[in-house]
């Protein structure tokens, strides 16, 4: 029998895990097959499988979307994660840049890019969603795809110019594209 989750989201992002009426919230209970018992003071969240649950992946995966809401993805967007090919993955920008609020604000701004045209490349490039939110980057994709964003969103953390980075994520795309031509018609 799997055991109860505990994980922790601001609590500004409470409200939008419950949702309108607690449509949200009952929407992932029964997408999940588990219940959210959510302390909205706290911002607490236990997760907890109901006996009819039919994946054991269940708790894992509504863990994933708690914390994607609560890293200032839609719930739609974050309900994306019940797909077993797609994850998330959080970046820290304190482990670049530390802590100087100066820092962090600085480079939020490089990945948004001026009227969120970087943020916006990189999603028409990979497919992969991205939440810029507090001290985090935040990405939902395919594995492969979200690899490649997370890459993007490295380097120009590591300070490369934009520029660079798009002729990146251009071959990356084209070597993607390519390689599912090649999956599609069985050619190596």
């Amino acid at each position: 029998m799997p055991t109860t989750e505990y994980l922790k989201i601001p609590r500004d992002r409470v409200g939008v895990l419950i949702g309108k009426n607690g449509e949200v919230k009952q929407h992932i209970e029964k997408l999940t097959q588990t219940y959210l018992d959510i302390d909205s003071e706290a911002g607490t969240v236990s997760i907890n499988p109901l006996e009819e649950m039919e994946d054991p992946l269940s708790p894992w995966k509504t863990r994933s979307i708690v914390k994607a809401i609560g890293r200032g993805f839609n719930p739609e967007v974050a309900l994306r994660l019940i797909d077993d090919d797609v994850a998330l993955d959080v970046i820290k920008l304190t482990e670049y840049v530390g802590k100087s609020k100066k820092a962090i604000a600085r480079q939020k701004g490089r990945i948004i890019g001026r009227d969120g045209i970087t943020r916006q490349i990189i999603h028409e490039m990979t497919g992969v969603d991205m939440s810029v939110y507090g001290k985090t980057v935040s990405l939902i994709g395919e594995l492969e795809k979200l690899m490649v964003a997370k890459e993007a969103v490295e380097m120009i953390l590591n300070g490369a110019r934009h520029k660079s980075v798009y002729g990146f994520l251009e071959k990356k795309k084209h070597d993607l594209k390519l390689k599912e031509l090649q999956e599609t018609f069985h050619i190596k």
